[in-house]
């Protein structure tokens, strides 16, 4: 009988569901604190495959497309965190989450100007007839210069009306004051503090104004049940036909078929959308009309800001793991009571 005693088993490090694939060196950096299980195919899972590898998961990278609801939650108990690499998480049941003490963290503000860049961008896309001058010239169709050949509507000096002034809005609003000269309007749930405010030269107005009055609308704000369709036939009609609708924020925003009806029938000049409520499939009616331009959702699709936001997931995940705290929880109160109780699965 030997009289030295047998080393204690490590834990078992915890089983990490990454939904999409990644950057090889975030997942290697995962690799130093969980068992890592990759999509490395990068498929759209479904509801019952995502239900299916989640499986003795504790933790789950995710994006903003896959749903994570109180049935999922209930099927892998044993799941402790849920960390988005996107801003958005419409997608999942927050209070199912915190019912359950699953944490849930999301990668605000390294997105912020990335996406105000391109929002602005397709702003100036659909007021310039960009995409349809784009394809006419591919098409062979110019075959000389007309005074009135692909006249747009002007940038500098108009109104910029923004829905929703939170990070991504304020910086749109920036890039339009003191880029282009335009006068802003905003409505938000609440009204910025007057030392905000003031560097945009804003103005807060309600929503109707906000709709008769601008020139070039945006909207920024996030998805909720009660944003759904913010802008449908009612809000459409208010605006006036010259003016150009951007959506840089979330599909269903927009009632995708009104606004539709509305370019069809000339009771809007153009739009420009990054975001639909059906993506990616986009409704017939859009993709047959020449003044909208479409974009598969790439708003913050450049490597430096896709990089932190996979960063941001990252370092949420190892710190909700490692006894430290997760930089951006969407729940707080779950956030503390991991770091109180310093919980650590396999412990």
């Amino acid at each position: 009988m030997s009289g030295s005693a047998s080393a204690p088993a490590a834990a078992a490090r915890p089983r990490l569901l990454i939904s999409r694939a990644v950057f090889p060196e975030a997942v290697a950096q995962l690799a130093a604190h969980f068992d890592v299980h990759c999509n490395a195919d990068d498929a759209e899972w479904t509801p019952g495959e995502l239900s299916e590898r989640l499986t003795g998961c504790q933790a789950l990278l995710a994006t903003a497309g896959e749903p994570i609801a109180a049935a999922l939650l209930d099927a892998h108990p044993g799941l402790r965190a849920v960390c988005l690499m996107t801003v958005g998480f419409n997608n999942v049941d927050v209070a199912a989450c915190e019912a359950r003490g699953v944490l849930v963290t999301n990668a605000p503000g390294v997105l912020t100007e990335t996406t105000a860049d391109l929002g602005f961008a397709l702003m100036m896309a659909a007021a310039r007839r960009l995409g349809e001058a784009e394809r006419y010239v591919r098409a062979g169709r110019w075959t000389k210069w007309g005074f009135d050949l692909l006249i747009g509507r002007d940038i500098h000096g108009s109104t910029l009306g923004i829905l929703g002034m939170g990070r991504i809005g304020q910086a749109i609003a920036r890039r339009g004051a003191l880029g282009f000269g335009m006068n802003v309007i905003y409505h938000n749930r609440s009204r910025l503090p007057a030392d905000e405010e003031a560097p945009l030269g804003a103005r807060y107005v309600d929503k109707a104004t906000l709709l008769r009055e601008s020139d070039h609308l945006v909207l920024v704000l996030p998805y909720t049940p009660q944003n759904r369709h913010a802008i449908g036939a009612a809000e459409l009609a208010l605006m006036k036909p010259t003016a150009t609708l951007t959506n840089v924020a979330r599909g269903g925003i927009v009632d995708d078929l009104a606004l539709a009806r509305a370019l069809r029938e000339g009771r809007l000049a153009a739009a420009g959308l990054d975001v639909f409520e059906t993506e990616p499939e986009v409704p017939a009616e859009l993709r047959a009309l020449d003044n909208v331009v479409l974009l598969p959702h790439i708003g913050s699709a450049t490597e430096v800001t896709r990089r932190r936001m996979v960063g941001r997931a990252v370092d949420n995940l190892i710190a909700a793991f490692t006894g430290g705290e997760p930089p951006t929880p969407v729940s707080t109160a779950v956030r503390d009571a991991w770091h109180a109780r310093r919980v650590a699965v396999g412990r």
